[in-house]
């Protein structure tokens, strides 16, 4: 596979192919050229974005490990023997230490893990972390204020608001094209090397050329599938097909509520992050009975632990006499997801859900997610998917390397335009169906077959 400068060292195969293959008409030579000089366009665009991925992905693989170390002192605790303190105790700790209105309680997920509690304060919401198991405040953060949530804010370029985040999902679509047009660069036309071999030293430029085809040649498809599965956290395609997922039922599927009053919050908006496939689900309502007492946070923490949610799971707090208790976990194993809502009044759920409640397509989505973040085969998933990212890494510098060492002077190094112009059809047909799934990519497409126009009509222009 070719990134864009990587394009610029494939025109050698060309020649390669008419020279092996005499009886290649203008045809073939045209339709290598085009995808050639598209593969080198989307590279072009690609690239820094590409490494910035890879290495934010490849370090939000092990955000636990990574969060667990860096904020030891914060979320880690000594185990022991004892029960831990109710919700209730934690809660009065945090608010002590941090006086405010408390929002949610992040639960322990194992015996050394520290319970964490939302406060939303006069200087903003604050995470407030807590020993279990004597109520002691380890200290406390921003909400979302650890190492690992801003290694995801720059993953996503969502910390650079959401024009940078709309770059990234153009970036997710192009490289898609990288990947197809990488392919057919790489595809065997009766070379003797640079299929599954590399061939010359570091000084040649064929060793970086073979280097990155063979890279990418391995890893492309999944290469592919990373840029595909991270498309639903885009701020236009992503929100979009989630609206258009979420268009009945308030998010939910049918059969899981019956005659439950719902309110106009959203889960996510109510309770932070949540699973891609409920972003749109509405939120129901506890009823006031005459003379209201809710149950309790304790109680309620009774009643989620008797429904079987995995440990580490999120208690979301009423925000007022119709609110409910919202209990969400996503685990690293996609199949226990689950999301309740209580009645404040009287424990009862509301709305109790998982995952193999959402439809074909959301469990899909879903489960494309969890790989993507490396969290649903374990260990194995997360150095797999490290892997791809230190390819894509290795990609993008040989790309780098290949196209310097071919550059012409005072040049870009475009590739030159296809003999044949019939054969941009076939790929603008692929680029119109591209476009149309994912119109910001198809808005960038247009912009570039403009400039594209423009760079050929300047090299005819200095030709004649």
């Amino acid at each position: 596979m070719s990134s864009p400068e990587a394009t610029a060292s494939r025109l050698p195969l060309a020649h390669d192919a008419t020279r092996h293959a005499p009886d290649a008409g203008l045809r073939a030579i045209s339709l290598y050229r085009a995808v050639w000089r598209w593969h080198f366009y989307a590279g072009l665009l690609v690239l820094p974005f590409m490494i910035l991925l890879a290495v934010t992905g490849g370090l939000y693989l092990f955000r636990d490990e990574l969060d667990g170390l860096i904020h030891r002192d914060l979320k880690q605790v000594v185990a022991q023997p004892g029960p831990a303190l109710p919700a209730s105790r934690l809660i009065d700790a945090a608010l002590a230490a941090k006086p405010g209105t408390p929002v949610k309680i992040i639960t322990p997920a194992t015996a050394t893990t520290s319970a964490e509690v939302v406060v939303k304060t006069a200087e903003g919401r604050r995470s407030v972390y807590v020993d279990p198991y004597d109520g002691h405040v380890l200290g406390d953060l921003p909400d979302r204020g650890t190492v690992m949530w801003l290694v995801r804010r720059l993953h996503s370029l969502a910390e650079f608001g959401p024009i940078a985040n709309g770059i990234i999902e153009i970036v997710g679509g192009w490289s898609i094209l990288l990947v197809g047009t990488g392919f057919y660069l790489w595809w065997p036309r009766r070379q003797t090397g640079g299929v599954v071999s590399v061939r010359g030293t570091p000084a040649k430029r064929v060793f970086w050329r073979d280097l990155h085809a063979v890279t990418g040649a391995f890893a492309g498809l999944a290469i592919g599938f990373m840029s595909l599965s991270g498309m639903p956290w885009s701020v236009f395609w992503g929100e979009h097909v989630n609206e258009w997922a979420n268009g009945t039922n308030f998010g939910y599927p049918s059969g899981v509520y019956v005659d439950v009053p719902m309110s106009n919050d959203k889960l996510s908006a109510a309770n932070g992050p949540t699973a891609w496939s409920l972003e749109q689900a509405q939120m129901p309502t506890s009823t006031p009975p005459a003379a209201p007492v809710p149950i309790g946070v304790d109680a309620a923490r009774a009643a989620v632990d008797a429904l079987g949610l995995s440990p580490g799971y999120t208690l979301s707090l009423p925000g007022g006499p119709t609110g409910v208790y919202t209990a969400t976990v996503y685990p690293d194993d996609v199949s226990l997801q689950r999301v309740v809502h209580l009645d404040q009044y009287t424990g009862k759920p509301l709305i109790n859900m998982s995952y193999a409640d959402y439809g074909p397509a959301a469990r899909a989505m879903e489960w494309g997610i969890s790989v993507h973040m490396g969290q649903e085969y374990g260990l194995a998933n997360q150095l797999f998917m490290l892997a791809l990212c230190l390819a894509t890494v290795l990609m993008a510098v040989s790309a780098g390397v290949m196209w310097w060492k071919r550059r012409p002077a005072g040049g870009l190094g475009v590739p030159p335009l296809p003999g044949d112009r019939t054969a941009m059809r076939g790929l603008l047909a692929i680029m119109v169906v591209v476009g149309i799934i994912f119109p910001l990519v198809g808005a960038s497409l247009l912009v570039m077959l403009v400039l594209d126009v423009l760079v050929s009509w300047r090299q005819r222009t200095a030709r004649a």
